[in-house]
């Protein structure tokens, strides 16, 4: 399995979701999908994902994901860019380039209004559960390598300063910050 291969699937997800704005319903129908596939495409999307994961790796989108959840751990980063896998090929590569432009997304307007968080901590799990579903067994050890990029110093400030906030993503900053 591609990355081409894998947002197709994650496309194929989000349409069979009763509601495609909920990573969990989207991580539970790529899992039941993927499990249909051979194990050698299960393993492979594992890779796929932990790449979509270290190409989204970056200060802005963390600061970003800061904003909108009010705080945001290790952990937490890794759970808000399982979400946003989950809104699609599209949506990932446009909010990569540009994170502020997550101020324009009805769910990130939505999650304003209501203070939730955007989570999607199920989705780092699909190729883990298919395999599982489809062997009965767990995915190999050496099923992945997580290369992380270095992270911008000209981002390394307290993202508890508005002041910065403000200035970096302003269109975030006005939604959440005021």
């Amino acid at each position: 399995m591609n990355k081409q291969q894998f947002w197709q699937l994650i496309a194929a997800a989000r349409n069979q979701a009763l509601d495609p704005n909920e990573s969990e319903a989207v991580a539970r129908e790529a899992t039941s999908l993927l499990a249909t596939r051979p194990a050698e495409e299960i393993v492979a999307a594992q890779q796929v994902l932990w790449d979509l994961m270290a190409d989204s790796y970056t200060n802005p989108l963390w600061a970003a994901a800061y904003v909108i959840n009010g705080g945001c751990s290790d952990d937490g980063f890794d759970y808000f860019r399982g979400w946003l896998i989950a809104q699609g090929c599209e949506v990932f590569e446009r909010i990569v380039s540009e994170p502020d432009a997550l101020a324009q997304l009805p769910i990130v307007q939505a999650s304003a209004a209501d203070g939730l968080d955007l989570d999607g901590e199920e989705v780092l799990s699909i190729a883990w559960n298919a395999h599982n579903m489809a062997t009965g067994e767990q995915l190999p050890a050496d099923a992945l390598t997580i290369r992380y990029p270095e992270l911008d110093p000209a981002w390394d400030f307290d993202f508890d300063d508005r002041g910065e906030m403000t200035r970096r993503l302003p269109r975030l900053a006005a939604l959440h910050l005021e």
